[in-house]
């Protein structure tokens, strides 16, 4: 797995986007798709939020995907799993590139058919605690022709990463502008914050 976290750190290095095409094993991405469905089914997914409680957004606008938070109190295997790679990963991230991470949160995101995510940076005008945003993807046999491609802007640059099924995308939470592009099928991720608290 070294590997892997290596390689998503070097691309963040190089280009400000990290990207890993095997962060998750084929087993945890499906397992982790299994999670998804069987929270839908329970009706869980709730509709997301823009901002935190001080700032809200009521309307709605600017995203329409559905969460669920990942909590080791759900004593999943695969969502266990998951947080124990994410904190492997934060203790190579810190003794590579003293960031200096010590708390983390993520969420299940799906984006069922028409959902978006207008363009928007991740960390709060009220609180800074996030310092880096990582999504990591569940959706098999992706094609661009659905949809729902994560539009990163850096300066003058734009750059669309298809949410492939155990692929990492890496990124600085308060500098970079993204976006969700609506999705014409259902689209599932995991998406986090690496934080310094």
């Amino acid at each position: 797995m070294n590997e892997q976290f290596d390689l998503l750190i070097d691309s963040y290095l190089s280009d400000d986007v990290g990207i890993a095409p095997a962060f998750l094993t084929q087993e945890l991405s499906a397992g982790l798709q299994q999670n998804i469905k069987q929270l839908q089914e329970d009706d869980l997914m709730t509709a997301a939020g823009i901002g935190n409680e001080q700032v809200k957004d009521k309307d709605q606008q600017m995203r329409s995907d559905k969460i669920y938070w990942l909590d080791k109190k759900h004593d999943n295997q695969f969502e266990n799993e998951f947080l124990k790679q994410a904190e492997d990963f934060i203790e190579r991230l810190n003794s590579s590139c003293y960031a200096g991470i010590n708390a983390y949160e993520f969420h299940y995101a799906v984006y069922e058919e028409g959902s978006f995510y207008k363009r928007h940076k991740d960390q709060f005008k009220n609180n800074d605690h996030r310092k880096f945003s990582l999504i990591t993807y569940l959706n098999e046999d992706w094609l661009p022709t659905d949809g729902g491609q994560l539009q990163v802007y850096q300066n003058d640059i734009m750059q669309q990463i298809q949410p492939r099924s155990q692929t990492a995308v890496l990124f600085k939470s308060d500098e970079t502008e993204h976006e969700v592009i609506k999705a014409n099928r259902s689209r599932m991720s995991i998406t986090g914050w690496l934080k310094i608290v």
